[in-house]
């Protein structure tokens, strides 16, 4: 086994049940903000990885 596969797996797993947690808990108004952010956060990552493409290419 390889204990980094293994380690990444459970940051990710850590990941999605924090999420899930901080969402399920949250009110009306903060699920929209959660949401808003999230997106934002998701944008901005495509982008960062279409630069280290341009650069790396």
């Amino acid at each position: 086994m390889n204990i980094k596969t293994i380690a990444k797996g459970a940051a990710a797993g850590a990941a999605v049940g924090f999420a899930y947690y901080a969402f399920s808990s949250a009110g009306p108004l903060q699920k929209m903000s959660i949401k808003r952010d999230a997106n934002k956060t998701l944008k901005a990552a495509g982008h960062l990885i279409n630069d280290l493409k341009s650069i790396v290419m």
